[in-house]
């Protein structure tokens, strides 16, 4: 696994720049390498979306999105702490992306880019 270590970074159909853009990824994203050519790695997401990204490009930085509630408004909880009594300090919607800092018995303690740290359920996620 890997995360997006840059802003505005480009998924692409094959390892080159000459191949065309799938997608723009943002910072933190989470990818499942499958595959390598060179300096590019094939990578597959949350949603298995296969394309090219420029290694120099990812980081071994831990981060999850959520996975939960696709195609609706639904969002999941982020609780103070790690079991369902804990309080809820936020809520997130489905294609999240959050930085992982410490995972216990079926919950990780996530911080989203605005700061907003908490614990969510291990399986409302994807990544590692």
């Amino acid at each position: 696994m890997v995360s997006v270590s840059g802003e505005k970074v480009n998924l692409r159909k094959g390892p080159s720049t000459s191949y065309s853009i799938i997608w723009e990824l943002g910072k933190g994203f989470p990818l499942m390498v499958i595959g390598s050519k060179g300096k590019w790695y094939k990578v597959s997401d949350f949603e298995n979306d296969v394309g090219w990204i420029y290694k120099s490009l990812v980081s071994r930085k831990p981060h999850l999105i959520v996975k939960m509630n696709k195609n609706s408004k639904d969002q999941i909880n982020i609780r103070s702490g790690p079991g369902t009594k804990y309080k809820v300090v936020g809520k997130a919607e489905y294609g999240v992306v959050f930085e992982t800092l410490q995972r216990q018995e079926g919950w990780v303690k996530v911080r989203h880019a605005t700061g907003l740290t908490g614990w969510v359920k291990r399986s409302l996620l994807w990544g590692w």
